[in-house]
């Protein structure tokens, strides 16, 4: 039973903001939370927070549903979904498993549950970015998203050479995620972004930070090996690394379907309480900074029109951006406040 697992006290106070603060879970609500036996111990703590708080809930263990990967979610968890005002993913990503996740969101996106998406969480993170000041970072972001629904283009730069502009275009919507889950767009914890897809993105960028899904895991921070990817017109034109196996296999994924190599998330990191990258992808798109993804861009919340099986961001540093001709960001410090 996850009430008996130890779990570290530091863990609490990232898993007080999940519940009382990010999901605003109440007394009596039905709550779904879904881990891992690897996650356990964080699953512990978030558990023992829904208890206090009087939520209705159930826990679901992935490897008691069936043999990992699980490339569909299973069907019990699905059915209770159905059920849930609020849900957690707290579990560590499967290669293979993005489709059953996808799943997943397919229920919460149509039932408007408050979901936390907290994919590849781990005890450093818990004791870091989950301990951000969530109220601050929402500020940021209602700011941030404020300026954002009216421009025109973004440009980024970085001294490592990322030198990047994205056309956007109106019939897309910006939203943040900035740690405060709504109904209405479900949120990945850590939080801390604003973001889009982009209309048509063009340039260079240096990923000299992380790149994402289970490759994150494999390669970690590639301070000391970059990935430098060219995007033409929305989509992935090369990408080149010392590490040849990063390059084939992120090459690989970002060819996975017809739109695995398009652009299909455009974002500004918001997180002011996170400071550099620790290899891990759920915190480090945090960062303030700028990141893109490639694949599918959630288009139930932007108004994108595509699908693609497969969704990768990329993870820079120090980003210098500018909104039209307004400079937001230097050299990976905000210039505007909330």
């Amino acid at each position: 039973m996850l009430g008996e697992i130890p779990f570290d006290p530091e863990f609490q106070t990232g898993a007080s903001n999940a519940v009382r603060v990010c999901l605003r879970v109440q007394p009596g609500e039905r709550v779904t939370a879904i881990t891992d036996r690897e996650t356990s111990p964080i699953a512990a703590a978030l558990r023992r927070e829904l208890r206090e708080v009087g939520a209705d809930q159930r826990v679901w263990v992935l490897e008691e549903e069936g043999n990992r990967p699980l490339t569909d979610m299973p069907r019990a968890i699905l059915d209770d979904l159905e059920s849930a005002a609020v849900s957690i993913f707290c579990a560590q990503a499967k290669t293979g498993e993005l489709p059953g996740r996808m799943q997943m969101t397919e229920v919460v996106n149509r039932r408007k549950i408050r979901h936390a998406h907290m994919v590849n969480i781990t005890p450093e993170i818990m004791k870091h970015g989950m301990c951000a000041d969530y109220d601050a970072v929402d500020r940021l972001s209602l700011k941030l998203l404020e300026m954002a629904r009216t421009v025109r283009s973004v440009r980024a730069t970085t001294p490592a050479g990322t030198n990047i502009e994205a056309r956007m275009t109106p019939a897309y919507q910006w939203l943040k995620t900035s740690g405060i889950i709504s109904p209405n767009t479900w949120g990945n914890l850590p939080g801390g972004e604003v973001w889009t897809t982009p209309g048509e993105v063009n340039g260079v960028y240096v990923v000299d930070g992380v790149v994402g899904d289970y490759l994150c895991a494999k390669y970690g921070d590639l301070k000391d090996t970059p990935l430098t990817i060219r995007v033409g017109k929305n989509r992935l034109v090369s990408a080149d690394c010392a590490n040849r196996e990063l390059a084939r296999e992120f090459w690989e994924y970002t060819h996975t379907d017809e739109n695995s190599d398009r652009v299909g998330e455009f974002a500004i990191g918001t997180n002011i309480g996170v400071r550099d990258v620790i290899g891990n992808i759920l915190q480090d798109e945090k960062i303030p900074g700028m990141h893109i993804a490639f694949g599918h861009p959630y288009g139930d919340h932007t108004g994108a029109q595509w699908v693609s099986r497969t969704h990768i961001d990329v993870v820079g540093r120090a980003f210098s951006i500018w909104l039209d001709d307004v400079q937001i960001m230097e050299n990976g410090r905000f210039l505007v406040t909330a």
